[in-house]
């Protein structure tokens, strides 16, 4: 058995999410039809992060195991001739068995995307969220500034979620701006369920100077998920990468450039 790693991209508008379910369609479950076509067996694959309902992927990692005698060319191009038009894998290639898509991943970067006009942009209608009220992006910058670090972010944690803890190590909020668009960069070890949304809530209501800056901490300490904001719709939310040791990263073909950051 020879493992492969994969990155995966799609629009996920029309899937209920990543993970296999019996009765709806899932990006897991078009990705396995189609690579079990091609290998003329049954494959499972791992993922890095099981996205939501609605949310997008440009970088998914997947991992999976195959006798079929192929090489990284024919999976990729004979994977994509049997998936739908809104999922496509973007490379592949062998790999060590020791690599685990989801466990030994360092960190995952999502960006969530606003198109903050007057009227919204009819074209990202399912790419962005559309906000019309204006948003000022220095204090967007500044709500992060007290989540960083090692933190119980109970109260961004969906009560479905299925995680064995709260705690996660937020990397990175930063923001950045083209045009009418506004992308809200998060990087952690690791994310709770809706965790990138509800957090996205809260610094939208601060953003408005709704509320102070100094709320998105006591939101944190609170640890409690009734003191956040509303969870934001999943169509601005992009798995954009994924981190690994560079033991196996320095294999990895660069991304190309995204259409919008």
């Amino acid at each position: 058995m020879q493992r492969w790693v994969a990155a995966v991209a799609y629009h996920g508008a029309a899937y209920s999410g990543w993970q296999r379910q019996p009765d709806a369609v899932t990006v897991q479950g078009c990705v396995e039809q189609a690579l079990s076509v091609v290998a003329d067996h049954a494959i499972t694959v791992t993922c890095a992060g099981r996205t939501d309902s609605g949310v997008h992927a440009q970088g998914q990692i997947i991992h999976f195991d195959s006798s079929a005698k192929r090489d990284s060319r024919q999976w990729l191009l004979g994977v994509n001739t049997h998936l739908p038009s809104t999922i496509g894998l973007l490379w592949v290639l062998p790999i060590t068995a020791d690599f685990d898509a989801r466990f030994s991943a360092t960190a995952r970067h999502y960006i969530y995307v606003i198109n903050n006009s007057q009227v919204p942009n009819p074209l990202m209608r399912e790419h962005a969220l559309w906000e019309g009220r204006s948003l000022d992006c220095d204090v967007l910058a500044q709500v992060g500034v007290s989540w960083l670090g090692e933190q119980d972010f109970s109260s961004f944690r969906d009560s479905q979620c299925q995680a064995q803890h709260p705690r996660r190590r937020l990397l990175d909020w930063s923001v950045s701006t083209r045009g009418d668009f506004i992308f809200l960069h998060v990087v952690a070890n690791a994310f709770l369920h809706h965790m990138v949304r509800n957090m996205v809530g809260v610094a939208l209501r601060i953003a408005m100077h709704k509320k102070p800056v100094v709320w998105a901490k006591e939101v944190l300490l609170a640890r409690d998920r009734s003191c956040a904001d509303v969870t934001v719709s999943a169509c601005g939310l992009y798995l954009h990468r994924v981190y690994y040791p560079e033991l196996y990263q320095r294999d990895f073909p660069q991304l190309g450039a995204s259409l919008w950051w």
